[in-house]
């Protein structure tokens, strides 16, 4: 492993979001500079990039809420995939959950990503058959699903 997993820091922003875009992780309706400026309130030690020689080649968001931790906008750049990037953020993130107490973790993975699914499915997680609904309450761009 040649790179190295670290809180995310400011100044990390435009790669981390040119990230998410090239992973396909954007949609119109999620801002992800917003999504950013509100992760950075709330647990910012949860949110994780993976460098390597000054570049971002990785990131997870990770949140607890005192019930279950969640995973969200785990990325690896194309360059760097198949190299451990996903595995060793993943494994980072649970680290720091489960030294909060956190019990279980879960996360999202859009029903066409099998690749997502296959992965996470590598690393044991197990779907659940559950019905996952939401609603927006701040409205960042055209609508759409969250």
């Amino acid at each position: 492993m040649t790179f190295a997993i670290r809180a995310f820091a400011p100044s990390d922003e435009d790669s981390v979001v040119a990230l998410w875009e090239e992973a396909g992780l954007t949609r119109p309706w999620n801002d992800p500079r917003a999504d950013i400026r509100r992760k950075i309130t709330v647990q910012p030690e949860l949110f994780l990039v993976a460098v390597e020689d000054g570049s971002v080649v990785g990131s997870v968001m990770a949140g607890y809420d005192g019930h279950r931790g969640w995973l969200y906008y785990l990325a690896a750049a194309a360059s760097h995939r198949g190299r451990g990037v996903g595995r060793a953020l993943v494994a980072e993130a649970e680290r720091l959950l489960e030294a909060m107490g956190c019990p279980k973790v879960q996360l999202m993975v859009r029903p066409d990503n099998t690749g997502a699914r296959g992965f996470y499915d590598a690393l044991g997680y197990e779907p659940f058959t559950t019905w996952t609904t939401g609603r927006r309450l701040i409205v960042d761009g055209p609508g759409g699903p969250a």
